[in-house]
């Protein structure tokens, strides 16, 4: 199956845009503009995406290169969501503490060639998925401390420590930034088919190449998401890994 530029594609794109729009502004979700400009920012994105890994993809080096900025553009965008761009060294700590072990596990298996043209998708997906984990781990925790002084204030006051005491109120709050890409893992092939299977499809794979392919990938992202989300609370109860008007209010 082959999906090239074209004026059907742009007509579809177009078409959908235009559906969006109307569903934000009927809903009154006030996300219109935003959706439009989230739509433009992907064409432009993708497009200079396609143009580097078209140049990157024949030496692994230059691809590992690329790897690098995909990581580091998903540390300062996830720095930036969960409130905390000044904390991004230990964003990208706990990031890190996911992605490199997963992808060099993929890699040194052989489950995926050390071919540039496996090594870029295999590591974006897993970077992605990394970055949204965290974000989700870091607004839920993040809104709870917030919600939830008084909690911690109490905590401290029976004499746990303020690691303790922040333990006590994001403890519960930790795994749900993990429970949408497990409800995604369980019913992958049921009620949605992924990226990578699609992708495998569209480029020509057999249907059992697809299912191998996805459930590599599922499997990376829920060892990634789950090393990230534990080194990313033990920061947070560190007070490492913290928003400006958290790391002010949370003294010990």
């Amino acid at each position: 199956m082959d999906v090239s530029p074209g004026w059907p594609v742009i007509a579809c794109l177009l078409i959908l845009l235009v559906v969006t729009v109307v569903a934000n502004r009927l809903g009154g979700l006030g996300l219109a503009r935003a959706s439009v400009l989230a739509g433009a920012r992907a064409v432009v994105q993708l497009s200079l995406v396609a143009l580097v890994i078209t140049a990157v993809v024949g030496s692994l080096a230059l691809s590992f290169v690329a790897v690098a900025v995909m990581f580091a553009m998903a540390v300062v965008t996830t720095s930036r969501r969960v409130g905390a761009p000044r904390a991004w060294p230990w964003a990208a700590a706990s990031m890190a503490c996911g992605i490199v072990p997963v992808v060099a596990v993929v890699l040194a298996t052989g489950a995926v060639p050390l071919t540039g043209i496996a090594v870029i998708p295999v590591a974006g997906i897993v970077i992605g998925n990394t970055m949204t984990v965290h974000t989700l781990v870091g607004r839920r925790t993040f809104s709870a401390l917030r919600e939830e002084h008084g909690q911690y204030e109490a905590s401290l006051s029976i004499g746990l420590t303020s690691s303790q005491a922040i333990d006590e109120v994001i403890a519960r709050r930790v795994p749900e930034g993990i429970v949408p890409s497990l409800d995604q893992v369980r019913t992958s092939g049921v009620v949605t088919l992924p990226g990578a299977f699609i992708g495998v499809m569209l480029g020509g794979g057999s249907a059992v190449q697809a299912a191998t392919a996805q459930v590599l990938v599922l499997f990376a992202i829920m060892a990634t998401q789950a090393i990230t989300a534990g080194v990313q609370a033990r920061l947070i109860c560190r007070r490492n890994l913290l928003p400006p008007d958290l790391a002010a209010s949370l003294v010990s």
